[in-house]
């Protein structure tokens, strides 16, 4: 058996997102279609039998990588989930998919080293037990470890597949300035129930112009006076950059502060993401793909 197993883990977009309501434990509920895009972290976890502890090394020095790291999380929960002893794992991510950007990278982390380590210890736990277990270090795993097209609901851990988005490019933009979960929480929190659009999942059954147009984030109509102007001013550039080279439709991921924008046009995207570097923003040219944490 091997010692030592390499995993992709995909970033993913929020291709609507719409939030239904507050739970009395502080949790969130919602209603969104998550896509798993070509954007992806690799994450390499070994097994160290002289050793009883989890390391986590990254190529990003400002991941921490102490027990706050939900990887960490993950491998400590895989354990005492599947009833295997603890031996020592030593998990390195390298990593390519942005922090603080509602693409979800430390939860495509955690789905890698779930799938990974069950791997590593010859499959004791199902796809079904694996995202059962994950939910309870990441809301965002479960859907991480399954990938394609899904809408997930309540704090995401209730999946149902949808159709493959079609063949598109998907051009992802992101600047400098940050917001964390809890920020753009207290905003939503902050903001008239108007400000949410319901959509319907049969939308994604049609053609990717269809898609498009019913493609939105709740966060991007929350109350502007509780979150960061310079936020804003980026997200608002981005998108503006993105239409103007064609895009379908430009729509910020997750709680940000990422910006997705979907093209049928493989020169328009590349325009964009040239446009993009230009102006100082992190870009990346990427496709829709329809799985999850894979093993290479």
């Amino acid at each position: 058996m091997a010692n030592t197993i390499t995993a992709l883990a995909p970033a993913k977009i929020n291709l609507t997102l719409q939030i239904t309501g507050k739970r009395s434990d502080g949790y969130h509920n919602l209603r969104t279609v998550m896509q798993s895009i070509s954007l992806c972290d690799i994450v390499t976890v070994t097994k160290d039998n002289t050793k009883k502890d989890i390391a986590v090394t990254c190529t990003d020095g400002n991941i921490p990588c102490d027990g706050r790291n939900i990887a960490f999380k993950a491998a400590k929960a895989f354990f005492e989930g599947a009833s295997i002893p603890k031996t020592g794992i030593l998990i390195n991510i390298e990593k390519h998919i942005p922090s603080e950007a509602g693409l979800g990278g430390g939860s495509a982390d955690g789905a890698a080293v779930f799938t990974a380590l069950n791997s590593l210890f010859g499959s004791p736990l199902s796809e079904a037990e694996l995202c059962s277990l994950s939910a309870r270090v990441g809301a965002d795993i479960p859907f991480c470890i399954k990938g394609g097209t899904i809408l997930c609901e309540g704090i995401g851990e209730i999946l149902t597949p949808l159709s493959p988005l079609p063949e598109c490019c998907i051009v992802i933009g992101k600047g400098e300035a940050g917001i964390s979960t809890k920020e753009a929480y207290a905003a939503a929190d902050a903001s008239p129930q108007n400000t949410v659009r319901n959509f319907e999942t049969s939308v994604f059954d049609r053609g990717i112009n269809e898609i498009a147009d019913a493609c939105f984030n709740a966060f991007e109509a929350v109350n502007k006076d509780k979150m960061h102007n310079r936020f804003y001013s980026e997200i608002h550039r981005i998108k503006e950059t993105m239409l103007s080279h064609g895009a379908l439709c430009s729509v910020m991921s997750g709680s940000g502060s990422a910006v997705f924008g979907l093209f049928t046009e493989m020169n328009a995207a590349e325009g964009c993401c040239l446009s993009l570097d230009s102006s100082g923003f992190f870009s990346a040219l990427c496709r829709p793909i329809k799985h999850g944490a894979v093993i290479l």
